[in-house]
């Protein structure tokens, strides 16, 4: 029954091919965020509700595709140097900010090199490697690379790279600047109006300079904080399209078998969700390798995949998911073995201290899933207490390094310079963040593998340093590896062209469209 499900979403799935029919103007989407973001500010914060609904507020100098090739954006043609360390970004002419100001070089500028080195974990994985930024006109940027950097292009994507306004930031206190309430982007959708606890308005903006676009007049971003109550939206017509993780998985077979109701997995590829649990590595027991290594043994992953997540994901070998360039398929895979947790426990001298569980604050999926490793976890002999919290509570916490163990799902991007050396490179520790390096692990090789494979050529190069890497990684378990998330999206049939990049609907609805 369980892998029906994952059966029956494949089947369903629409390959995403451009309308036959001609695009109609009008019309606005009512959709669904689960749960109410913290805030819409890109690059400031990078919850995954942020980027869904703010995705269409802000933009990057690229998008991409779902084979992750890099398409225009804000940038409408680039260079590459012969050596691979000059890139040159010809900007569209004409953007403005939805405060009506130009958008030019220097905000490019201002944004890479000052508003992302300041708050961006994501984005300061690139620019270590970036020797300057300059802008020669307003119309060009020049990134000059301090080595070859095999990732940059895919690099620029709205959500990990954000363009924020230099004229509404520069010199201001970031966090608590007073435009952070009623964010101003370029994207084809205008910020008009959030009643918290309710609904987050965007609007067409009517100046947006790809023409034609956007055809939508709105989007209205309904908060419905339990999940049947979403479910039943979609059912009786107030909500036309579920984003990935809106709707618990046991009610995703009943929508999808619905007249008019369409569903796709498509829209993952860039940021390939990678569902893992930290473990504070700073003290405690979970500062002792043979405990995190029978945290490993202790979960039963396939469980979580088959019956929580209804066949949808694939349980992880490692630090690196199964489509992540580079993986290591030679490692022994943590099997659920019991028997094999207690040793490591008993060889550590565990007495019985202890241990908080953190669940992440998504929906009730998550609160199952949490409950289950408590289980788990209890049935080899680990005292485990859940300390639930709401989203904003989850973030201090877990920025403050205040639990043991916690729930998140990050974004792998493409390539592991990206997405997933940030989790375990010691450069990226750094309080009040939880996208960073957060378990606190520190090894002076890891950092020296990812380092070198960052900037490895050939490929082959890469390769070897990865793999490497891996070896160690999977000895130390700085963190537990949970799963790679299957996220199907669920909307109207008549809602056309809803998902056209490799981020699905965190930049789509400017391509969307409503048939009669």
């Amino acid at each position: 029954m369980k892998k029906s499900l994952a059966s029956a979403v494949a089947a369903c799935s629409l390959v995403t091919l451009p309308a036959l029919a001609e695009p109609q103007a009008g019309g606005v989407v009512d959709t669904v965020i689960q749960p109410e973001p913290p805030g819409l500010v890109l690059g400031m914060i990078q919850n995954a509700p942020t980027r869904t609904v703010a995705g269409n507020i802000y933009e990057g100098l690229l998008r991409y595709d779902t084979d992750l090739n890099p398409m225009p954006q804000l940038a409408e043609s680039w260079e590459v140097s012969d050596d691979g360390l000059t890139y040159t970004f010809h900007l569209r002419k004409g953007v403005k900010w939805h405060d009506g100001e130009p958008f030019t070089s220097a905000d490019v500028v201002f944004s890479a090199d000052v508003f992302h080195r300041e708050l961006n974990p994501s984005a300061r994985a690139v620019l270590q490697h970036i020797e300057s930024i300059e802008a020669p006109d307003d119309h060009t940027v020049v990134f000059t690379l301090a080595e070859p950097f095999g990732p940059f292009l895919i690099s620029f994507e709205a959500g990990t790279f954000t363009m924020v306004p230099k004229h509404i930031y520069e010199g201001t206190d970031f966090r608590n600047n007073e435009a952070n309430n009623h964010p101003i982007g370029t994207g084809p959708f205008k910020f008009a109006n959030w009643d918290r606890g309710t609904v987050i308005e965007l609007v067409k903006n009517e100046d947006y300079y790809e023409d034609g676009l956007p055809y939508l007049d709105g989007i209205n971003w309904h908060i419905i904080p339990d999940g049947a109550s979403r479910a039943v939206a979609y059912e009786n017509g107030t909500v036309d399209v579920l984003p990935y993780g809106t709707v618990e998985n046991f009610d995703v077979p009943r929508l999808v078998e619905m007249d008019n109701s369409c569903v796709t997995q498509e829209g993952h590829e860039y940021f390939s969700p990678f569902a893992m649990l930290w473990m504070n590595n700073r003290e405690g027991p979970t500062a002792d390798k043979r405990f995190r290594q029978a945290v490993m043994y202790a979960m039963n992953r396939d469980f979580a995949r088959d019956v929580l997540w209804n066949g949808l994901g694939e349980v992880p070998l490692s630090a690196f998911g199964s489509n992540a360039r580079f993986q290591n398929e030679g490692l022994d895979p943590y099997e659920h073995d019991p028997d094999k947790a207690r040793e490591l426990l008993d060889e550590m001298g565990y007495d019985g201290e202890e241990i908080r569980l953190l669940p992440l604050p998504y929906g009730e999926t998550w609160n199952r899933w949490a409950e289950a490793v408590q289980q788990n976890l209890k049935e080899v002999g680990i005292n485990v207490r859940t300390e639930a919290t709401d989203v904003g509570g989850w973030n201090q916490r877990l920025g403050d390094w205040d639990y043991d163990l916690a729930f998140t799902y990050l974004y792998q991007y493409g390539d592991p310079a990206l997405g997933i050396s940030r989790t375990y490179i010691s450069s990226n520790i750094e309080k009040g963040s939880p996208w960073n390096n957060v378990e606190g692990y520190e090894n002076e090789r890891v950092d020296e593998l990812f380092d070198l494979a960052a900037t490895a050529h050939p490929d082959e190069k890469r390769e070897e340093h990865y793999h490497n890497v891996q070896e160690i990684l999977h000895e130390d378990v700085p963190v537990g590896w949970l799963l790679e998330l299957g996220f199907p999206t669920i909307y109207r049939c008549n809602v056309k062209n809803l998902v056209t990049s490799g981020v699905g609907v965190n930049d789509g609805f400017k391509d969307a469209w409503i048939e009669d």
